[in-house]
């Protein structure tokens, strides 16, 4: 449609807030204002020549909602241009991501080097399945350069990080990470779900690949799963393959809803980083914590590098009580208004006990490596008011 065709020109070289709110819509013949829910499996062709041409890539159309749809479509578009990537492939949920980017790029007798910090889930599905693959794990230190250095082998195929990590907020150097990559011809994969594009946009350090847990700030309300997977064409086209044959696919409901998010992420992210430094500094007073994990703190042992790679230092902290775990659950019991669950990114503040919950699968000794003691607390700051924040968390820790 030529309307199609005036719309999309003015968004060349368009700011990001302008890119969140428009990029990636091409409009139907109904001509509709808001983006469209194409609610379909399939797709009728107009003769068997044009579905012949459409099936064997000879001619652009959608197929199958497997892997076209044009509502995820306009999902991945938008997202590709926030981040400055190429091309995006959304799957079902975060963890399908990190999977089907493994299974995409990986074989038997690779290897990855992995920073011990990372998502509990991840390191399961790196130690319980993604070795049922053949393809080897070695972990290190999110942020020591020389252990990534003397971790890479022969066989080394992919770096996997979060950064900033969960949940010790751990940064990583991205660009002396990705040469020490490109160095060996091993491919850098970040899970970039804590800031969000908004915030960081690892593509532009190097990095070869970016996954996100759509379910997290990209949704931003807590109401639906997703996943991401950004990088070039080559590598994403092996990505898709997955989704064609494997069908880790996100649904077009649920494109809809993380298109409703990308348009207000970068206001929510502003909201959410101010809660969170407001928090960190309150923290610090209280006589009953004895450490708090937020790279915006001064003396946070990255707080100069991350102010170097992001835009913001995010919505999530972790904090350390006296007392080990029965007295990090009181806190938690204590509380009236934050929400008690694992998530993250949401509007309303969440609270957790990661030992015990998001990485309650990982072996203690590799908790405890990781800087995950039975006293830590992890919490995302929601949109509330500050203080009313502050005053809920007061009730448990002034008992302690």
């Amino acid at each position: 449609m030529a309307d199609n065709k005036r719309y999309n020109a003015q968004l060349d070289g368009a700011s990001f807030e302008t890119l969140a709110v428009r990029a990636g819509q091409v409009r139907s013949n109904e001509h509709e204002h808001g983006e469209a829910m194409f609610l379909t499996s399939s797709y009728v062709f107009g003769s068997a020549q044009e579905a012949a041409a459409i099936f064997a890539g000879d001619e652009p159309g959608n197929v199958y909602t497997r892997y076209t749809n044009p509502t995820v479509r306009n999902f991945e578009q938008r997202l590709a241009a926030l981040e400055g990537a190429e091309q995006c492939v959304a799957t079902s949920s975060g963890m399908a991501a990190i999977f089907s980017t493994i299974l995409a790029l990986l074989k038997p007798g690779d290897h990855i080097v992995s920073s011990r910090s990372i998502f509990g889930s991840t390191n399961v599905m790196f130690s319980k399945y993604v070795s049922k693959l053949g393809v080897e794990v070695d972990y290190v230190s999110l942020t020591d350069m020389q252990e990534w250095k003397q971790a890479v082998k022969e066989n080394t195929k992919m770096f996997f990080l979060e950064s900033p990590s969960n949940p010790m907020n751990e940064v990583a150097d991205l660009t002396a990470l990705s040469k020490l990559a490109k160095q060996h011809d091993v491919l850098t994969v970040v899970d970039n779900c804590f800031c969000s594009p908004a915030l960081q946009k690892p593509l532009t350090m190097g990095v070869d690949i970016v996954i996100h847990s759509a379910t997290k700030y990209i949704d931003g309300q807590g109401r639906c799963l997703g996943g991401a997977v950004l990088g070039n064409r080559e590598l994403m086209e092996e990505v898709v393959g997955v989704l064609r044959s494997v069908g880790p696919t996100m649904s077009p409901f649920n494109a809809w809803v993380m298109l409703k998010g990308l348009e207000t992420l970068n206001i929510r992210m502003k909201a959410h980083c101010e809660n969170a430094m407001q928090l960190a500094l309150w923290l610090k007073e209280q006589s009953s914590v004895t450490a708090v994990h937020y790279s915006g703190l001064p003396e946070h042992p990255q707080h100069a590098l991350a102010k170097q790679q992001q835009s913001g230092f995010g919505g999530v902290l972790a904090f350390e009580v006296v007392g080990g775990q029965d007295a990090a659950w009181s806190v938690i019991d204590s509380t009236r208004m934050l929400s008690i669950t694992a998530n993250l990114g949401d509007t309303k503040t969440t609270i957790t006990h990661p030992a015990s919950t998001t990485h309650c699968r990982v072996a203690e000794e590799s908790r405890l490596k990781a800087g995950i003691t039975s006293g830590l607390l992890r919490i995302a700051c929601g949109l509330e008011d500050i203080e009313d924040i502050k005053r809920d968390l007061s009730f448990g820790l002034s008992q302690l």
